[in-house]
């Protein structure tokens, strides 16, 4: 794997904060103060170290990759607000619910017999909800990529297509680039994503990979090795999977790009010269702009963040664990059972960062504790039906003010992150309010998108660590 700019890749894109974060090993605050009505404007952080950190990032002139949402790229409208958080929550539910079949199980995602003729990597998790921008071959052909922390093989649709979904932009045609060249049933990469390599053709043929994901929808085609551009940085030799039967719901992506933890991810083939490390940010919804993708350790490693130990599953190797041991509402943490959060021996349980799924989920116990002391601490605020899932909701319309509690999250070695209110409340129209959690139906923890968005978040994969803050986007 070689670099083609300065020997590294380096993808920067930095935009205004638009939330106050609390990051620290001391007490978390105990509320904040929003206005119902413009609950997306931007607000500057209220840390100095932010403030010369957003500085030095203005005037770096590196490449830069913006992560962007779906419904940016998608063309979508919406009869209403809550009709569009409506879309938001069956979507989660799908991948949710295919999430929890996944990582409940103590086996191997996929059974011997499976590997027959082709290579199946196992089934992954849904098509996300941001996307970046990737020139795939040489010359570079434009792509819009889902970003999937969980996923690890990166594949586009390609020419000739057998099948193929509707994509914003044209095809890749693998015969127009100088770069393709196609991966051996007996190469090692093929070994390393089959472990038993594959038929048909024997060790000289082309290596076929499949991958199915929760919602029936499907990628097959030939693995080979090709050059990404990212963010002006071309990177050669990277192996993809080049897909001739697609089917699903990809919004116009035309791919995935993969960061999970597995060797076939970017993040893994990337190996030493990324350092293990990448950073990403979610721009706030309704805030506009983008948010930020960044590779490399030099470059994603910020100073004054918060860093928390990553828990490894080896029955789900491509997810980032982490160790969260309780949960504070209003400054007070909830006495909640002694190992509610821990993953177990045979991979059960644990609290996955997830940026496809959009609503945090918790055990029933957390988040009936989660949703008692939050409404308590609303006081008599005006409540509001249900919408989906989302059963905790206010009518603020007739409020020019609202005391919100903080929810902070309590990791192992003491640290402790206290989101931002845009974080814990999703607007569904009409100045109705909904608390953005939600129980699990098994003992699984999935840290969301929502409550992730206008954080910097950098997972180093090399030495075990996430760091939080301390910049916002």
């Amino acid at each position: 794997m070689e670099f083609v700019a300065n020997g590294k890749v380096i993808l920067f894109l930095l935009f205004v904060s638009t939330s106050v974060l609390i990051v620290s090993p001391a007490s978390p605050p105990r509320f904040h103060y929003i206005n119902p009505h413009n609950f997306t404007t931007p607000a500057s952080s209220s840390s100095s170290a932010s403030a010369s950190a957003v500085h030095r990032s203005r005037n770096n002139n590196n490449p830069s990759l913006s992560l962007v949402h779906r419904d940016a790229i998608s063309g979508a409208t919406y009869p209403s607000r809550r009709h569009q958080v409506v879309g938001l929550v069956a979507r989660d539910n799908a991948r949710v619910e295919h999430l929890e079949k996944r990582l409940v199980a103590s086996t191997s995602p996929y059974l011997p017999e499976d590997l027959v003729s082709e290579v199946v990597p196992g089934v992954d998790d849904g098509s996300g909800e941001y996307f970046v921008r990737v020139g795939v071959g040489s010359p570079p052909t434009d792509q819009y990529l889902v970003v999937d922390s969980g996923s690890d093989v990166i594949w586009v649709q390609c020419r000739p297509c057998e099948q193929c979904y509707a994509q914003t932009d044209p095809l890749f045609d693998p015969a127009a680039s100088s770069s393709f060249s196609g991966v051996s049933c007996g190469s090692a990469i093929c070994r390393t994503l089959s472990g038993t390599g594959c038929g048909g053709g024997g060790d000289a043929g082309k290596c076929d990979y499949s991958v199915t994901y929760g919602d029936g929808s499907y990628t097959k085609g030939e693995l080979a090795l090709e050059t990404l551009t990212l963010g002006g940085t071309a990177v050669q030799g990277v192996a993809i999977g080049c897909g001739h039967r697609n089917s699903g719901l990809f919004v116009g992506a035309a791919g995935l790009l993969g960061l999970g933890w597995g060797a076939m991810s970017l993040v893994g083939q990337l190996g030493g010269a990324a350092g293990g490390v990448f950073s990403y940010c979610l721009a706030s919804r309704g805030a506009g702009g983008a948010g930020s993708l960044v590779l490399g350790r030099t470059e994603a490693v910020p100073v004054g963040a918060v860093w928390v130990p990553l828990v490894r599953n080896n029955q789900a190797s491509s997810f980032y664990y982490v160790g969260l041991t309780g949960i504070g509402v209003g400054g007070e943490r909830l006495p909640l059972q002694d190992g509610l959060f821990q993953l177990t021996e045979d991979g059960a349980g644990g609290v996955v960062m997830d940026t496809g799924t959009a609503v945090t989920r918790l055990p029933r116990e957390a988040y009936a504790a989660l949703r008692g002391a939050f409404d308590g601490a609303m006081g008599a605020l005006p409540r509001s039906p249900a919408v989906s899932l989302l059963d905790t909701c206010y009518d603020l319309s007739g409020y020019a003010s609202v005391r919100v509690p903080t929810v902070s999250f309590y990791f192992d070695q003491g640290a402790v992150l206290t989101l931002p209110a845009r974080n814990l409340l999703v607007e569904v129209g009409g100045a109705v309010f909904c608390l953005a959690f939600a129980p699990s139906s098994s003992g699984i923890s999935i840290l969301g998108n929502i409550q992730q968005e206008g954080i910097q978040i950098t997972v180093d994969s090399a030495n075990g660590y996430v760091g939080f803050g301390p910049n916002t986007c």
